[in-house]
């Protein structure tokens, strides 16, 4: 059955950011000394946007948003099975501003970005595995 393809374009769009951003926390991943601050914002950034594809992509309108459990909540309630990595996941939306302004502490620990990355990376695959072949990028 072939898919609408304004929709299949909308929602590999947002999966294109969310590869960006996973690239971009690799990249801070590998600088000498690693950018752990710029890891965890673009893995909140990665969930944000695999969750906003998904979404699309199933035709649920959302509004402009940073958080996490409000996001992951409309993705549950298309897909219950998605749930648990999405509970998980809420801890991230607070990388969406934490670390970004002078006044608080100015790097995350390095245990603590590479635990936001291996997490940002599981909401990518378990809603990358719910989306038809031609959505993916």
């Amino acid at each position: 059955m072939r898919h609408d393809p304004a929709r299949v374009a909308e929602a590999r769009s947002w999966l294109g950011k969310a590869a960006q951003d996973l690239r971009a926390a690799e990249v801070g991943r590998r600088a000498d000394p690693p950018l752990t601050a710029d890891m965890a914002f673009h893995c909140q950034q990665l969930a944000e946007k695999t969750m906003k594809a998904f979404l699309t992509w199933h035709d649920r309108p959302f509004r402009k948003t940073h958080n996490l459990v409000e996001i992951g909540l409309q993705c549950a309630a298309v897909d219950p099975g998605l749930e648990p990595v999405l509970r998980r996941a809420a801890v991230l939306t607070e990388y969406a501003w934490k670390f970004r302004y002078p006044g608080e502490l100015d790097e995350p620990p390095q245990e603590e970005a590479d635990g936001a990355l291996a997490l940002a990376r599981e909401v990518h695959d378990a809603v990358l595995q719910r989306l038809p072949p031609d959505v993916r990028p």
